[in-house]
């Protein structure tokens, strides 16, 4: 097939959504798909079509803080792409995406969607990430701006799945998991010398207020055991600063910066334990590759988050924001050696289902759904 990938954000790989799109688009060409990609940025690889980012003047230094640039929407780019592909899939509904569905209706082109961004994604920029109705008021302002000229929505869990239909969203919903890359798996890493004699905890994600990384701090310094305990943060975001100096508190200060997948899947193998303290999440591949990996999970059991039904048992999950909840149950992971390592292969057993394989397999048949017109019954 001819496939268009039409992304308003996809620059470095330093957010989930970049990650999982440059993923999609590799093992789509891999298959040998022709694969067409309209996006913000500059590069010489073949099948990518840059366009403008957009200026936001005086809040350009805030846009560059966050590591995100988004794209100016343009026709004149999109038309002939459009026009030459079987289909276009369009990941976010922002400027760029939504003008690419709002063409592909006018040229009758199969187009499906990816709920790639949480109403909460958004609100956490202006503190309102916990704001019920500015939340409600963006999921119908997507659905009403951008999803309503899909037919198919690309939802990375059921969770969001339901979420959607719960804001009246009544389109052909496909679960599919964004897909865990195939370097992440169990392997026998030592821990460096220094760290020899501390529990390791890893926590990976992009540093901001929803993914509530200070909970962890806390919580780590409210633990029987904080003086054994370092804390790794896999990521990079506007709050490093703010997270480095909460971090000093602890009589281990936590190492926090971004790891390329290669050495993300070293940290995470010589680690003792994962924690994900997020409050909103989609999917959270950041938790799902290091369970592949057989790293048990302590995650945060947010109701506007996905993350949770990864827990295989109660004692993985811990009552979201309450960092004394946090410390009671890490305490009691780290006495029980012997539930993690018999929790390590159940989890491993579990992450099967999350190998990108599989996940390249229900997107392609996405994809040939939309070229036929080929519908699954919608379900409440």
């Amino acid at each position: 097939m001819r496939i268009a990938i039409i992304a308003d954000v996809l620059g470095e790989e330093n957010n989930g959504t970049s990650i999982t799109v440059k993923r999609l688009i590799y093992n789509l060409k891999k298959r040998g798909h022709e694969v067409f990609v309209v996006a913000p940025g500059e590069t010489n690889e073949d099948g990518f079509y840059p366009v403008e980012k957009i200026d936001f003047k005086i809040f350009n230094d805030y846009v560059a803080k966050n590591g995100v640039v988004l794209a100016k929407p343009d026709e004149e780019a999109l038309r002939p792409i459009i026009e030459r592909c079987d289909v276009v899939h369009v990941l976010m509904p922002f400027p760029l995406g939504r003008s690419a569905v709002r063409l592909c209706a006018t040229m009758k082109k199969p187009v499906t969607t990816a709920f790639h961004v949480q109403p909460e994604n958004v609100s956490s920029h202006f503190g309102m990430q916990r704001n019920g109705p500015i939340n409600n008021y963006l999921y119908r302002n997507f659905r009403k701006g951008f999803y309503e000229y899909s037919d198919y929505i690309h939802c990375p869990t059921q969770f969001i799945a339901n979420k959607l239909r719960e804001h009246g969203y009544t389109q052909d919903l496909r679960v599919i998991s964004n897909g865990v890359d195939p370097i992440f798996i169990p392997a026998p890493v030592p821990k460096p010398k220094e760290y020899a004699d501390k529990f390791c905890i890893l926590s990976t994600g992009r540093l901001s207020k929803e993914k509530c990384q200070a909970d962890l701090i806390k919580g780590i310094s409210l633990s029987r055991y904080a003086n054994r305990i370092q804390l790794f943060i896999a990521g990079d975001g506007p709050l490093k600063n703010r997270l480095q100096k909460l971090g000093k508190r602890l009589p281990n200060p936590p190492v926090i910066r971004f790891y390329p997948k290669e050495e993300l899947v070293k940290l995470i193998n010589f680690c003792d334990l994962y924690v994900h303290p997020s409050y909103a999440e989609i999917e959270s591949i950041a938790c799902v590759e290091a369970i592949t990996c057989g790293l048990v999970p302590l995650i945060s059991d947010s109701p506007m988050s996905a993350a949770k039904f990864f827990a295989l048992d109660p004692k993985n999950l811990y009552t979201a924001g309450n960092c004394s909840a946090l410390a009671h149950k890490l305490d009691n992971l780290i006495e029980n050696a012997e539930f993690r390592t018999d929790q390590r292969l159940e989890y491993i057993r579990y992450a099967e289902r999350f190998r990108i394989e599989k996940c390249i397999d229900q997107m392609e048949i996405m994809f040939e759904d939309a070229v036929h017109g080929v519908h699954r019954p919608v379900q409440s």
